[in-house]
């Protein structure tokens, strides 16, 4: 769906981007994280066909964005990080604007305005001013305007940015829906808590160049912490001949693993310690979080 190869961009006094190359499937959501100035929105703008790479190739749904940028921008919904919207003019005005803008009009157009407007929760407010709206609803129509002519690709730019806790839920759970509905998504944020509920991997920059070349582990793997009600020298031992497993770290009386496999590996392990006469008080995951693979990241790769 989204394909990057080998994108350099270069400013006059700076190389933003060096050498990206990744994917992106449909019904992907991709974290874009990483430090100010990394080169996050540049690659943003690449991929909307808004920026012109100095060298390599982007392809949206097959369509190099350098070749035809007009098709691309039919296929791409993108919402910077500053947004506009026309304040005088209704909700469904708005949509119906950024409808025709992307080439979809007529009967298909209002169509596409009542769906898309469902879809954001403003089905409600088709007839008021942008300039009436909350933060977050203001928020949702922006979004609104990026995905009413049905894109193949989404990319966000800072999107909760500003947002109350229950308007950044909303917005995780209509990017939650959208992928579900095939789209393929890229989401920048500085705030890893408001990434952690969607994404399924990320893409960690540092000055202009992916750290590990493309999409790596996001938040949402689960580890095991092991507690034993009695200390028993022979659990390293015992953690270390079972494939599929990896100690992060433990002693006599418990530790923290990895496992491949999902619940059948867990209860896999869980049954081994038992008949091996394992005196096992708890068995817990523990969900690793965004920040903690992001960090993770960061210390360990290369860029």
């Amino acid at each position: 769906m989204i394909e990057v190869e080998d994108v350099v961009y270069d400013y006059p006094t700076k190389r933003a981007l060096r050498g990206v190359r990744f994917t992106a499937e449909r019904g992907q959501v991709l974290a874009l994280v990483g430090p100010n100035g990394a080169g996050k929105t540049t690659l943003l703008r690449c991929l909307a066909a808004l920026d012109r790479p100095f060298s390599g190739k982007v392809r949206i749904d097959g369509v190099d964005t350098q070749d035809d940028p007009r098709r691309v921008h039919e296929k791409v919904g993108y919402l910077p990080d500053f947004y506009g919207l026309y304040d005088e003019l209704t909700v469904e005005q708005n949509l119906i604007y950024a409808a025709n803008a992307r080439r979809v009009t007529g009967a298909k157009a209002r169509d596409a305005v009542q769906r898309t407007a469902a879809s954001v929760g403003l089905d409600d407010r088709l007839k008021s001013r942008a300039s009436e709206l909350s933060r977050g609803l203001r928020q949702r129509l922006a979004i609104g305007q990026t995905i009413v002519h049905e894109p193949a690709a989404l990319l966000l730019d800072e999107p909760a940015a500003g947002l109350d806790p229950e308007a950044r839920r909303s917005l995780s759970d209509l990017i939650t829906g959208l992928a579900k509905g095939g789209m393929a998504i890229i989401v920048s944020s500085h705030i890893l808590a408001e990434l952690e509920d969607y994404s399924t991997a990320m893409l960690v920059m540092r000055d202009g160049a992916l750290i590990g070349d493309g999409p790596v582990a996001a938040g949402g793997g689960v580890r095991v912490r092991i507690v034993l009600a009695r200390p028993d020298e022979r659990l390293a031992n015992a953690l270390a001949a079972q494939a599929g497993i990896k100690v992060e770290s433990g002693d006599a009386s418990s530790a923290l693993v990895t496992l491949d496999g999902g619940p059948e590996a867990n209860a896999a392990l869980l049954r081994t310690l038992v008949v091996d006469n394992f005196l096992v008080a708890s068995f817990a995951e523990e969900r690793v979080s965004l920040e903690d693979a992001y960090m993770a990241a960061q210390a360990g790769g290369r860029a």
